[in-house]
């Protein structure tokens, strides 16, 4: 079957024939550098099938992990910001099933252990990113949260995320946000 969207060049190439047993495996262990690793490539699997919405998910997913930040694995495959705007940049919008910008804030505003506040930055890290490429989609005035400048973001992702994490999502949101808008 040939790839409904195209191969993003910020995840790992997806082995033939992945499905949901990959991320089934780690379901009684520490979800540590190969979780990571498999959501990014899961991910990827299901972008290229068409899967846009299911793909971000892998992503949350992939942001979850339970990692100190000097694993190999993240100097291999950094935190996966680039991915998410590259993604919604690319996703046809029959493809990208919801709204995005109000799936991150539903998420950090309703976020729970473990690892809460890594994980809750990381989501209005993505919310940016979310904001930035696709800024045309409203976020929902019936979830009241406090949406948090991007020098808070990245604040906080300096002191809850991993080493150079606060440094390479400022950079793709500055990307993002001297590319221009995705087409909506």
């Amino acid at each position: 079957m040939a790839d409904l969207l195209p191969t993003c060049p910020h995840l790992p190439a997806p082995r033939p024939g992945l499905d949901w047993r990959m991320l089934h495996v780690h379901r009684e262990d520490v979800r540590g550098p190969a979780f990571y690793h498999d959501c990014l490539e899961y991910g990827h699997a299901l972008w290229l099938r068409g899967l846009a919405g299911r793909a971000l998910l892998c992503l949350d997913r992939a942001l979850g992990a339970d990692l100190r930040g000097d694993e190999p694995v993240l100097q291999e495959w950094p935190p996966p910001y680039a991915a998410l705007a590259w993604m919604l940049r690319q996703a046809p919008p029959a493809n990208l099933v919801g709204n995005p910008r109000v799936h991150f804030q539903h998420y950090a505003g309703r976020m729970n252990e473990p690892r809460r506040e890594p994980r809750r930055w990381r989501a209005w890290a993505c919310w940016a990113v979310a904001r930035t490429v696709l800024p045309h989609l409203p976020g929902d005035p019936r979830h009241p949260v406090d949406e948090p400048s991007q020098a808070v973001i990245a604040a906080q992702l300096q002191r809850h995320g991993w080493p150079g994490e606060a440094r390479c999502w400022a950079a793709v949101v500055e990307s993002a946000a001297a590319v221009g808008p995705a087409a909506g």
